[in-house]
């Protein structure tokens, strides 16, 4: 069986990628926007192709000889214009697969009704009637999921960061809706089955665990980690401000904060029980499993994929950003790290940010993280994946892995809120550390905010590379 994974750099992409490559009895073909952000092991079983559903070309060759295509796409991060971007999308999709003669779409989408649903999951559910609506040409299998609990995940992020932080919490009326959580596990098994499943008609399969109240669900959270948490809910807190208070103690930007909010105003219950029906062999996991699961995964260092892997603003998709020839600005700061090892060195250049901080100044690094989170930026909560290493696309705080080449370079692009462009470059030249900050200013502003802040960039990266060469001579 040849299938096609659309989203693939994505969260559930990611993860079902490796959950695919479990059977050995199919040859798995990527559909991505930038193809460097695959590194696989895997290449003998996986073909890679660039493009997207945009582009009709790439998609035609894509889904050549394709028997089985995965829809993971939506356009949740863009701006205003999503529903557009959402609806053409699917349309696209399902006219290359009819050309291609596929004979199965898979999409996962999101539970809700038309008549309640946010704007978001309206566009979800356009997706799906869009993707279905020739039954007598091709079949589509359409997954309906609630809020997912797993490692990285948005909703994982959200409910570990509130019921942290916060021992009191005063919260919006919405915490009482219902709804039906489930573990990025099991999504993945009813996403693997269904290319097999020995059925011809299409299909809506809605899947989750119990129902249960936000609430409820920050108050279980709280008890698998071993704490007490006191909930309020009261009729003052407006979506907008419930935005807010979301941005401001997790992780996620203004924008998909407000996406989430609006989303929990609705129900999302299971209307049908096609997931019993059709998949036997499948008995979801606990709300507490999944996220004892999450938090284990956390712990480990076994993180394999996160909400800001990849996401549908533009500044997200880092192709064509791994150059700096564009900037105009840059300063450069040298140090050398005499007899310690180069592969320390490097080693300790990909440590830096998330739990490790920002050395001796991550204090004021949290400051700028906190005004960039206030105007609409993803401020430094988005941590990263991995300890110890990086991959082509990954987060850091607010800036994105553009380059990475193991032992000489790594390079990051910022998504900060800023007037211009901006990079930050670790280089090892011999026995020196190299950092670089490069900057395209956009206008006069982007040139006043340059020159105005200039002193403090070269305070602060100075401190950086002392911090990185100090620890590698630390590093056993």
């Amino acid at each position: 069986m040849r299938v096609l994974l659309t989203g693939a750099t994505g969260y559930i992409g990611r993860r079902l990628k490796e959950k695919l490559l479990e059977d050995e009895n199919i040859q798995i073909r990527l559909f991505v926007r930038n193809k460097r952000k695959i590194r696989d092991k895997h290449q003998d079983r996986i073909e890679i192709y660039e493009g997207d559903t945009f582009h009709i070309e790439s998609l035609h060759r894509a889904l050549e000889g394709i028997e089985v295509a995965y829809y993971l796409i939506h356009s949740m991060g863009a701006k205003d214009d999503f529903k557009k971007l959402d609806r053409l999308s699917a349309e696209n999709f399902l006219g290359a697969c009819l050309k291609a003669k596929v004979k199965r779409i898979i999409y996962l989408g999101g539970l809700g009704e038309k008549q309640t649903a946010s704007k978001h999951l309206l566009s979800r559910i356009e997706t799906g009637e869009i993707l279905s609506s020739k039954p007598d040409l091709i079949q589509t299998i359409w997954f309906r999921a609630g809020i997912i609990i797993g490692s990285g995940s948005a909703s994982f992020e959200i409910i570990r960061n509130l019921v942290q932080k916060l021992p009191f919490m005063i919260t919006p009326r919405w915490v009482h809706t219902k709804t039906q959580p489930i573990g990025v596990s099991d999504v993945l098994d009813y996403l693997s089955q269904a290319k097999n499943l020995e059925t011809k008609e299409n299909l809506v399969v809605d899947i989750g665990s119990k129902p249960m109240s936000f609430k409820e669900m920050l108050i279980r959270a709280a008890k698998v980690m071993g704490l007490k948490r006191r909930i309020i809910a009261v009729s003052l807190l407006t979506p907008r401000l419930s935005s807010y208070w979301l941005i401001l103690m997790t992780p996620v930007p203004y924008r998909l904060a407000k996406a989430l909010v609006e989303g929990l105003k609705s129900e999302t219950i299971i209307q049908n029980e096609n997931a019993k029906k059709y998949f036997h062999s499948i008995y979801p996991i606990s709300y507490e499993k999944a996220i004892s699961t999450a938090i284990a995964e956390i712990e480990k260092n076994q993180v394999l994929s996160r909400w800001c892997d990849s996401s549908a603003k533009e500044e997200c998709d880092i192709k064509g950003q791994e150059t700096i020839e564009a900037a105009v600005l840059s300063l450069k700061i040298s140090n050398d790290f005499g007899q310690t090892s180069p592969e320390k060195v490097f080693a300790s250049v990909l440590s830096i940010g998330g739990l490790e901080g920002w050395y001796k100044c991550n204090w004021l690094w949290k400051i700028i993280g906190s005004i960039d989170k206030l105007i609409g930026g993803p401020g430094l909560q988005c941590s990263r994946r991995d300890l110890y290493d990086f991959r082509i696309g990954d987060s850091l705080d607010f800036w994105k892995v553009a380059d990475l080449i193991k032992g000489k370079r790594l390079l990051l692009v910022g998504q900060m809120k800023l007037p211009g462009k901006a990079w930050l470059e670790f280089s090892i030249e011999g026995t020196t550390l190299v950092l670089s900050a490069s900057f395209l200013p956009k206008g006069l502003w982007g040139r006043l905010y340059w020159y105005s802040t200039k002193l403090l960039h070269t305070f602060l990266f100075s401190d950086i590379s002392k911090g990185i060469v100090q620890r590698a001579k630390s590093l056993a």
